[in-house]
């Protein structure tokens, strides 16, 4: 039997152009002469679709799409996602399903078992779990077909009444098919590989294994769709965060034509440990799910230009690069802002960046404008000492020039805060926080160094100086960012212990970091969640971004 697995980059809602994509694809399986062709999770509508559930319309429209797919679903089965309605109205309204199409006809449909209700995802908001369960037979295979998490809970977790591949074999099936959304973080890849892994050997079954590919807002879903064999040797993978439609001959014994990639052996028995912060191991994997969020984001919101403060400093260095790459040199326009405080190589180091990159730039010295606000202010701040306050004007100063061009060219504002800067509230609301995208606010600042490193490997398009120099807001004289926050190899380190490992004080402080040190980065964290809440969508690449997929009280009393 040979089956197609088609990794796609849907838009949510847009189920015209999906469908196109669907068909499309269908059409090139036929000709290499598959007799399935796979596709991921909810792929006729999008994921994740969210709230757009609740409206009859969408369903409607996704019902609508699956009838003139499966007019092409022939001499070829097809194997699709989309949501179904629960006609016994018990629970939820609708299931998150797997449609089995062929014949022209909807032959089977399977409905999600183990419903995720973490981090980014939310599905029992929307779905009804799986009640019950069978195999789809075609061309003499028996095929369990299972949806994404399935894949995750090996009967082993009593959250979940039933383990939907523990149910299938009692049916005797031949393979395993899962359709999947599974997003991208810098630990994920390996991670399912190895659960793959796992699945295959509990049950001694082949797997196909699809995953779409993509950005959503702020969750980037990679691709690396997977085939196993049934002795759990890896047999194939589709490229990460690339479209691609490859077929996979399997044979009567549960093994497949293509030359193996990938032993048994050399793949983990166990989920791998997030990697260490300070390693580089997934740099190349985080500047590109970066880089397919930027343009994602632009292409889907129907924006093609982008503007941004460039200051000479490194985050907004590395944030011109990448959305360089994803929207072209010429879409992106850096603004270049000095003030009184703004050392000279400040603005040359970014003049020069722009040359390398051969984008677009201005200069537009705030330095009139910031004495008009203070003249303004005078009757009022009177001869109080200089504080945060005037930094703040800065910084807001800068921020309405941006949006100010933003508004007249049509371009979207990109924000260059890091994750360690975010953390702790380094930043100002409606000043360096603006924008449409936060596009380094999930790595941290240790991160965003590596970035500029993995940019420069081949040559030097960041200058060194920019790399060099000690990171500065450069708000008053002298200024250093270590005058306020403890230095980032050690800051980012806690940061990282509280955040994606969710460890609590006691925990932290066992590892032997300063307990001072830790109560204060901790407090600083916990009392800038306002901020955080107000700021733009983050292109996710760790395992807990800020955004969705954490959820902190505002006025919340932990920790503070």
């Amino acid at each position: 039997m040979r089956i197609a697995l088609a990794q796609q980059n849907y838009h949510i809602g847009n189920f015209m152009g999906n469908t196109a994509k669907i068909i499309n694809a269908i059409g090139a399986a036929k000709e290499q002469g598959a007799d399935i062709i796979v596709f991921s999770e909810l792929c006729v509508c999008g994921y994740p679709p969210r709230d757009f559930l609740e409206f009859n319309d969408f369903v409607k429209k996704s019902y609508q799409a699956i009838d003139e797919i499966k007019e092409h679903a022939d001499t070829i089965a097809v194997i699709v996602g989309a949501p179904d309605i629960n006609p016994v109205r018990e629970g939820k309204d609708l299931f998150n399903a797997a449609f089995f199409l062929y014949d022209k006809q909807v032959k089977a449909v399977t409905h999600k078992t183990c419903l995720p209700n973490y981090d980014v995802f939310d599905e029992y908001r929307y779905f009804e779990p799986a009640y019950d369960w069978n195999v789809v037979e075609f061309k003499g295979k028996k095929i369990a077909i299972t949806i994404c998490e399935d894949i995750w809970n090996l009967g082993d977790n009593p959250l979940y009444r039933n383990c939907p591949m523990d149910e299938l074999m009692k049916f005797g099936p031949d393979v395993m098919i899962n359709i999947s959304a599974s997003p991208f973080d810098y630990t994920h890849v390996e991670d399912r590989k190895a659960i793959v892994k796992l699945n295959v050997n509990r049950y001694k079954l082949p797997m196909i294994y699809c995953n779409c590919v993509g950005s959503q807002t702020e969750i980037v879903f990679d691709g690396g769709s997977l085939v196993f064999d049934k002795h759990a040797n890896m047999v194939g993978h589709l490229p990460l965060f690339e479209e691609a439609i490859q077929c996979f001959d399997l044979n009567n014994d549960g093994s497949f034509s293509q030359k193996i990639v990938t032993k048994a052996d050399s793949l983990p028995d166990n989920e791998l440990d997030p990697p260490a912060l300070d390693k580089t191991l997934c740099i190349a994997e985080i500047h590109d799910a970066i880089v397919m969020g930027i343009r994602d984001y632009f292409s889907k919101m129907g924006f093609s230009k982008a503007i941004l403060g460039s200051s000479g400093g490194i985050d907004s260095a590395v944030t011109l690069v990448l959305a360089c790459k994803a929207l072209g040199n010429e879409n992106v326009r850096a603004v270049l802002m000095p003030s009184q405080f703004s050392t000279s190589h400040s603005v040359s180091d970014a003049e020069q960046l722009s040359r390398n990159l051969g984008n677009p730039y201005d200069i537009i010295p705030i330095e009139n404008i910031y004495e008009s606000f203070l003249g303004e202010l005078k009757p009022i701040f009177k001869d109080l000492p200089f504080s945060v306050a005037e930094e703040n004007i800065q910084s807001r100063t800068r921020g309405n020039l941006l949006m100010a061009l933003a508004n007249k060219f049509g371009y979207i504002l990109l924000n260059t805060s890091n994750k360690s800067e975010l953390a702790t509230g380094y930043g100002t609301l409606y000043g360096d926080m603006a924008g449409g995208l936060g596009v380094l606010g999930d790595c941290y600042k240790v991160q965003v160094y590596e970035l500029a490193k993995y940019i420069n490997r081949e040559q030097a398009i960041i200058p060194d100086n920019i790399i060099t120099k000690p990171p500065s807001a450069e708000l008053r004289p002298g200024q250093k960012d270590a005058d306020s926050l403890p230095e980032y190899d050690i800051l980012d380190k806690v940061l990282y212990q509280y955040i994606e490992r969710r460890q609590g004080p006691t925990e932290i402080k066992a590892q032997g970091f300063d307990p001072a040190l830790v109560d204060r980065v901790l407090r600083m964290v916990n009392i800038n969640e306002y901020k955080r809440n107000q700021f733009c969508p983050i292109i996710r690449i760790s395992p807990k971004a800020f955004g969705v997929g954490r959820r902190v009280p505002i006025v919340g009393k932990y920790l503070s």
